[in-house]
């Protein structure tokens, strides 16, 4: 009996602890002031054009920020809002800690393409096709050029654009794409005189590589400079023309 009374009491005084460690924690910190705003921008293969600094100027503008304020009085989803509201942000998570400090981290919106149309407009795309405003952003991005509508920038160019910045060898290599009037693509390379002519934008990858293949085994030994054209529009051929 002994043995049971002892058992008993324990999960009894355990229970209690639980509950009383349950309770402080989740009880609203109305003495703790926030002493600072720790952020975190994740990493992505395409840099931003974030920074913490300017995260925090957001804040300052939308009257949310923390510091100073009690811990227990800060509104963490408004904040959440506010943030995922900017044009430059994708998603937004705010968590406090018992040290006084307001924890952000930030997903951003990452541009993979500079679009500059034969319409006169000039925005970025990001990852998922949409546009984000150019507003004196600096960027090493490819540029796009050409009939490029904002259904073809969604539907095509993004897609192209994450290939090729997936790929160390054309992220450093292109310069420019064009897109011609009945959607096919030209490629402007960094080194060579010439214009790659990708086609109808279907294939990309293996087009590429054969590209890829055609600079490394044919202009190594032909010269860089010896065509002005270089097709790789059809499959199992390469079609160049001469300077």
């Amino acid at each position: 009996m002994w043995k049971k009374t002892v058992l008993v009491t324990f999960d009894i005084v355990l229970a209690a602890y639980l509950l009383l460690a349950m309770t402080a924690f989740n009880r609203p910190d109305t003495e703790t002031v926030c002493r600072n705003v720790a952020i975190t921008i994740e990493e992505d293969v395409m840099p931003g054009f974030l920074t913490s600094d300017e995260v925090r100027q957001m804040l300052v503008t939308d009257n949310l920020s923390p510091v100073g304020k009690a811990v227990g009085a800060v509104n963490l989803r408004e904040m959440e809002e506010a943030l995922e509201a900017k044009e430059l942000i994708e998603d937004a998570e705010c968590w406090t800690t018992h040290d006084g400090y307001v924890n952000i981290s930030i997903h951003q919106r990452i541009p993979v393409a500079r679009v500059m149309n034969s319409h006169g407009e000039d925005y970025y795309v990001d990852s998922h096709g949409r546009p984000i405003p150019h507003a004196g952003y600096a960027c090493r991005l490819v540029v796009c050029t050409g009939n490029i509508s904002k259904q073809y920038a969604q539907k095509v160019l993004a897609p192209l654009a994450n290939i090729i910045n997936g790929d160390n060898f054309w992220k450093n290599e292109t310069v420019q794409l064009n897109i011609l009037a009945d959607g096919s693509v030209e490629l402007i390379p960094r080194i060579g005189d010439h214009t790659a002519y990708l086609g109808q934008p279907v294939g990309i990858r293996k087009k590429l590589e054969r590209l890829r293949k055609f600079y490394r085994y044919g202009l190594n030994k032909a010269g860089w400079n010896k065509y002005s054209r270089v097709s790789v529009e059809y499959d199992n051929q390469i079609i160049c023309k001469r300077r």
